[in-house]
Parts: structure tokens; C-alpha cells; sequence
């Protein structure tokens, strides 16, 4: 009896070794985002200090795993990197950049000139008077050569100029534009070019599936490359909440600006599945409401029927994406899990969103799985 039972152990423990040899090598050969959309597009998303820094070992463990390029979500804005007159704080931005190196990413910078992250000093003389177009334009010139120029042939493309565009009509009147004039976009690529000839060179901007933007984006890069100033591509930065986004605007978008002959890229994707405070839908990082309770809905956990619609909607975008892959540089997720998305705390500061593709514990969500599906399916690949 007791060979009988170890007969049988031992049996038991083959089959058991068995399922799990063959579990693991299921698992091994399930592609991951970058691995689905390979000869498509580059799969990103933005990266906090605490991913390169070893904090969020466990959310750096899944960028690792599934994506092919990481954007600075806010080591390398000026205001971060540059934040008083003559002191640089490069600490953050080398080990962004040493992170992207390490596991061989395309690497972007963001963003080197923009109204918002921006310290005072830049538009003030050492009186508190505002500066005079020259001394702002050399300003400029010092930042972004200093700054591109200490990452020249490791980051890979830049952020040149963000959202310059106003909600209204023309230019946003921002100090740059106030102070240089409407040519400050042209200097700032102008900078950026001479500071490293090989890095691509993107204008960023929200909303550009609006017709009055997208109008705008065209006109700004068009002006640009008709005076020979290098522009490689335009970002839209996909700040959309759930059946926000009509289909043909945000196709029509990527035809026109692709017919510029630049790159197009999602920038900033990510999906709230929350009400938006107001009927005028904007991604201005200045709008700030109060918190009530029906503008969070979903506090504890996101309902079935929400996942589903969520990953609907990822998947409506990603059937034009991939209809249009050779106008496609790159979609990048603006934030690695829900847990740390910026929607957690715009527009309404404290609510509970869950916009991206891996929730709270960096598990997939059903929308990770229906794009994972799409890329893979014969029809869409």
C-alpha cells in the first residue's frame, strides 16, 4: 500500500508539474502591447519620477513588459528643469533618460515650451519688469540648447512647442506669444533643430479632433514648413472621456494632418469614465471644479457595463489607428494605471477615475484584452 501511494503521489505531482510548465508557456507566448502592434506603431505611455526611480518597482516592472517608449510626464517641463535663472535640476530628467536607455525605448522629451509648468523668472528682468523680446528670445535660445543639447543623440524626439493654439480662434496670447510675438513657435523649433539635427521635432496639442483646432494645427505646421523649419509630426494628446470622440472628426484629423507629409501620433491617450463638470469639454489644465458626489461615480470599483463601454471605445479609436498605421508614429497612454492618471484630479481634484487600460493593482482590464484582440485579429493586424 505505501508504493501504491507513493505511485500515486508521484503521479500527482507529474501531472501537477505539467499544468504549470504548460500554463507558463501560455503565458510567455501571449504578446504584449508592443509585441501586437510591432511593424505598426510604438506603443508609450508617460513615466513618473517613481518609475525611474525605483519606487513604483512594480508599475516600472509593467512598462517594461509592454511598451517600446516612454514620454517625461513632468521631470522635464521648465519648470522642473529649470526652475530659477541659471539653475538647472537635471537629476530626475538623467534618470528618465537613463531608464529609456536601459531597456532600449524611443525616447520623448516633454515639452520645452509651453503657457503652463513655466516659472515666472523666464518672462521677468531682475526688477520684476517684464522682459523685452530680446532678452526673452535668448532665453529661450539657453534653455533649449541647454536642454536638448545635454540629451542630444540619447532623446530621440521632442516636445517642441504645446498647446499654442487657442480654444477660441488663433493663437493662445500666452506671455510667449505676448512678449516675442507669433514667430516665438518658429524660434522654438528653429532652437530645438540646432541643438540636435537628428531628434524629431513634434507640436503638441489638445482637442484637435474639434474642427476649429484641428484647422489651426494645420495652418500653424503648414506656415511652418512652407519657411523650411523642420516639424516631423504633430501630437494629439487624446485627453477623451467615454463616447466623447465622433469617429470621423478624430479620422479626418489624422488624413489632414498627415497629408502635411509629418508623422501623426496619440500623445496622451487615456479615457475618463467620469461626468464632465461642464457641457464644454477641454483638456486646459487650468479648468477646476468642486467635488460632488455625482461627479464620482465609481469610488470603490468600475461596474462591468462601464468596462465594457470603456474598452469600446478604446477599441473605435484603435480600428482607425490601425486603418491608417503607415500615418502612425506612436500612441503613447498618458500614465501607466489608474491609480496615478492625472484624471484622478482633473478637472475635480480627489475622484476616482479609471481611464487607462490596467487598473489599481496594474492588472489588465477588459480594455487592454479587446485591444490586444484587435491588433491581433487578421482582419485589423
Amino acid at each position: 500500500m505505501k508504493t501504491i501511494s507513493h505511485v500515486l503521489l508521484l503521479a500527482v505531482l507529474l501531472v501537477s508539474l505539467s499544468c504549470q510548465n504548460q500554463s507558463t508557456k501560455k503565458e510567455s507566448t501571449t504578446p504584449t502591447l508592443k509585441e501586437a502592434f510591432e511593424g505598426k506603431f510604438l506603443l508609450g505611455t508617460a513615466l513618473h519620477v517613481d518609475h525611474t526611480n525605483g519606487v513604483r518597482k512594480q508599475s516600472a516592472d509593467l512598462v517594461e513588459q509592454q511598451y517600446n517608449s516612454i514620454v517625461a510626464e513632468n521631470c522635464m517641463k521648465p519648470e522642473e528643469i529649470h526652475p530659477s535663472k541659471g539653475v538647472y535640476n537635471f537629476k530626475e530628467a538623467d534618470q528618465f533618460v537613463e531608464y529609456g536607455e536601459k531597456n532600449n525605448m524611443f525616447i520623448v522629451g516633454h515639452t520645452l515650451v509651453w503657457h503652463s509648468q513655466v516659472p515666472d523668472w523666464f518672462f521677468l528682468d531682475d526688477e520684476g519688469n517684464t522682459v523685452s523680446r530680446e532678452q526673452l528670445i535668448e532665453r529661450m535660445r539657453d534653455h533649449i540648447y541647454t536642454v536638448v543639447g545635454r540629451y542630444k543623440g540619447r532623446v530621440q524626439a521632442w516636445d517642441v512647442v504645446n498647446e499654442a493654439i487657442d480654444d477660441k480662434e488663433g493663437l493662445r496670447k500666452s506671455k510667449w506669444h505676448q512678449i516675442i510675438g507669433e514667430d516665438f513657435i518658429e524660434l522654438a523649433f528653429k532652437f530645438a533643430h540646432e541643438a540636435d539635427p537628428d531628434a524629431e521635432l513634434y507640436y503638441n496639442d489638445y482637442s484637435l479632433i474639434l474642427p476649429h483646432r484641428r484647422a489651426e494645427a494645420v495652418k500653424l505646421v503648414k506656415n511652418l514648413i512652407d519657411k523650411g523649419i523642420r516639424v516631423d509630426g504633430i501630437g494629439m494628446q487624446a485627453h477623451y472621456g467615454i463616447d466623447y470622440v465622433k469617429i470621423p472628426e478624430f479620422e479626418k484629423s489624422i488624413t489632414d494632418f498627415a497629408s502635411l507629409g509629418v508623422k501623426v501620433m496619440l500623445t496622451e491617450l487615456d479615457i475618463s469614465v467620469l461626468p464632465f463638470p461642464t457641457e464644454e469639454i477641454s483638456a486646459e489644465i487650468s479648468q477646476k471644479y468642486a467635488l460632488v458626489p455625482e461627479f464620482d461615480p465609481y469610488t470603490s470599483t468600475l461596474p462591468d457595463s462601464m468596462q465594457t463601454k470603456l474598452a469600446q471605445n478604446y477599441v473605435d479609436l484603435f480600428k482607425v489607428l490601425l486603418k491608417h498605421q503607415e500615418k502612425i508614429g506612436r500612441v503613447t497612454f498618458w500614465g501607466v494605471n489608474d491609480a496615478h492618471t492625472w484624471r484622478n484630479n482633473w478637472p475635480i481634484e480627489g475622484r476616482t477615475d479609471h481611464p487607462l487600460l490596467f487598473d489599481r493593482n496594474n492588472q489588465p482590464k477588459k480594455a487592454y484584452h479587446a485591444v490586444l484582440e484587435l491588433a491581433n485579429s487578421p482582419t485589423e493586424g
